[in-house]
This record gives C-alpha cells, sequence and structure tokens, in this order.
C-alpha cells in the first residue's frame, strides 16, 4: 500500500478541509491533484444500460425505480449479440473498457451465466471490462471475476446515518458487503455517492470519511450531483450551492489522491465555469452524453469546446492510470440498483 495513502480519516478532518476558505481549500486540493495526476489530462466515459428501469429499490433519487412514476420503461435483459454489437461500436470508436450497468436490486443466480457471456465476449474483443448489477454475493463476485470482469461499481450514496432517509429497502451495511465481496475476489472498485439529497456538510464529510476510510480507496470516486426527477420523493430539493459541490470534489481529492475523481450524474447541468473549477479542484474523470457513438452528439461537441478552452484534454489509451480511457454507450440516469452513474 502507498505510504501516503491515509485510511484513518476522521470525519472532523474531512470537516475541516470543508469549512475551510474557499481558495486555501482549492490551493490544498489542487497541489495534491498536481502531485498524482496530470493536471490537464480528463477520462471520458459513458455507460451502456444491459437492463433499464422496473427496480424493486425505493431509492428517493432513482427515476428507475419502479415505485416511481417517471417514464422509464422496465425492459428486459439486453441479448448477448446486441451487447457484444455495442461493444465493438465501442471499439472501433476507440474504447479501451466497456461498462455494463443493469437497474437490479441483485441479480439473481441464473442471471450471472448471463452477463458472464456478455463479459466474456467484450474481453475476446480485448477490451477491459467493468460492470454494476446491484449487491452481489460473494459467489457471484467471484464468478464475475472468473468470467473476466475487471471492474465492480457500487455506490455508498451518502453518509451512513443519512442513508435512512434516502433508501429504505436495503442497509448501508449491505452496500459495505457487497463491496467488500469485490475486493475479496480481486476485482477493482468504482464507488462514490451523490449529493445534494438534503445532506449538511457534516453529511458530506461523513460520505468522504466513509469512502477513504474503505480498507482500499476506490480507483474511481464518482461525485454525483441530483439531478431531480419529476416523480421521485426527492423532486424539489432544495439546489445545492455549486461552491460546496466543488469543496465536495476538493475534500475528495485530498482524502484519496490516487483515486480519479468523477463529475458524474448533474454534471449536464453545471456551467462551463463550474466545471472548470471542478477540474481545478481535481476532478479528472466525466461521462459523456447520452449517444457518445452517434456522429455530432451535442453533448461530446459541446465537452470538446470546453477541453479546447481550457487545455484541457483526453487521458489517452495508455494514461498510466486503472481508469484510463473509459468509453461505454448510453447512460442513463442513475439506479441505486446498479449504482448511480458509475
Amino acid at each position: 500500500m502507498n505510504a501516503s495513502l491515509r485510511h484513518d480519516w476522521s470525519r472532523e478532518e474531512i470537516l475541516a478541509l470543508l469549512d475551510l476558505p474557499f481558495a486555501e481549500l482549492l490551493h490544498r486540493a489542487h497541489e495534491v491533484h498536481r502531485a498524482h495526476h496530470d493536471p490537464n489530462a480528463v477520462q471520458v466515459s459513458t455507460l451502456l444500460s444491459i437492463k433499464t428501469g422496473g427496480c424493486p429499490e425505493d431509492c428517493a433519487y432513482c427515476p428507475q425505480a419502479a415505485r416511481y412514476a417517471t417514464g422509464v420503461q422496465a425492459e428486459k435483459l439486453m441479448p448477448l449479440e446486441a451487447v457484444v454489437a455495442r461493444a465493438r461500436q465501442a471499439k472501433a470508436a476507440g474504447a479501451t473498457r466497456f461498462c455494463m450497468g443493469a437497474a437490479w436490486r441483485s441479480p439473481k443466480d441464473r442471471d450471472i451465466p448471463k452477463v458472464a457471456a456478455m463479459i466474456r465476449e467484450v474481453r475476446s474483443l480485448g477490451m477491459e471490462t467493468c460492470a454494476t448489477l446491484g449487491m452481489l454475493s460473494a459467489e457471484q463476485a467471484v464468478a464475475l471475476r472468473d468470467a473476466g470482469l475487471d471492474y465492480y461499481n457500487h455506490n455508498i450514496d451518502t453518509a451512513p446515518e443519512h442513508y435512512g432517509e434516502i433508501v429504505h429497502t436495503r442497509e448501508f451495511a449491505d452496500r459495505l458487503e457487497t463491496l467488500g465481496h469485490v475486493r475479496d475476489a480481486g476485482l477493482k472498485t468504482c464507488c462514490g455517492g451523490i449529493v445534494g439529497m438534503g445532506e449538511s456538510r457534516a453529511q458530506r464529510a461523513g460520505l468522504l470519511q466513509a469512502l477513504a476510510s474503505l480498507p482500499e480507496h476506490p480507483q474511481s470516486v464518482p461525485i454525483n450531483r441530483l439531478v431531480q426527477v419529476e416523480g421521485t420523493p426527492l423532486a424539489g430539493t432544495a439546489l445545492l450551492d455549486p461552491f460546496e459541490f466543488v469543496r465536495t470534489i476538493a475534500a475528495a481529492r485530498i482524502s484519496m489522491p490516487r483515486s480519479m475523481v468523477r463529475l458524474s450524474a448533474g454534471r449536464a447541468e453545471m456551467s462551463d465555469e463550474l466545471q472548470a473549477l471542478c477540474f481545478f479542484a481535481g476532478a479528472n474523470s466525466i461521462f459523456y452524453g447520452e449517444k457518445l457513438l452517434t456522429t455530432g452528439n451535442p453533448d461530446v461537441v459541446a465537452d470538446q469546446a470546453l477541453f479546447t478552452r481550457l487545455g484541457i484534454h483526453a487521458m489517452p489509451i495508455d494514461g498510466g492510470h486503472d481508469d484510463a480511457h473509459t468509453v461505454h454507450a448510453d447512460i442513463v440516469e442513475p439506479c441505486a440498483c446498479a449504482t448511480a452513474a458509475a
């Protein structure tokens, strides 16, 4: 384990970071970022939903929950051939890793061979694989590893004491248990949370403290800004101060210096100026728009224009990070079961 990494952060220490004057916090975060990463390189990613909607969970932010009327229709698991075709497209577009997400509370044992087949076929294309399928048993994690899975995404969402305000159909400890199974199986982890769900600054510190205290820092830490969807219980929640979001990014960078800190859900509503502050504070990974593989996607064009204006470049394939240059396809709104915005 790198001696510079700490796993004993206290909530008080992280809260003290969040309480710093804004310029001081950004200065400290940028110094840490520059020491461990190329400050002008950003990883670009998207996510293929292999099974959308119909989730039995009650996560208050999630439009894929079956109990909420959000207009998201439940779909069956995509057929193997369709997934492989999308993986081929992604590889042709320059992807080295392909991520698959399913809106499940947890996969049934009968689902694992189907996903395993997808993993094997994608790996046969010479691509790395990642997945987000909900809670896993130890045996399921091993089966996915044996199929060739490289990464697993499972967010903890929020601080332990705030979790019960957001999700009632599983416990915070269930999240940690799945992460333990994933680590024990030798898989790499992508784990973060969502801010702007009515939590306090102290609870945002609690979220970061929980992440930074994991036995191994997640290789990727997605920080999601709540996307309010009509029909979900969190629609109408007071918007989080943009500077508070930047503070969260900065504290994540300081407490988990070698992780990729990812701007995930909610970026479409962020101004270019806010994104620039996040990059300076230590964010170095983003999700591209909904149709990355479609020529002329305006979201992708806008991102490329922003990169040009800021002098930022997309991380190359040999970028030197475990998470370098992931490209997937068709991101959908986050679901806790498939875990938000990997």
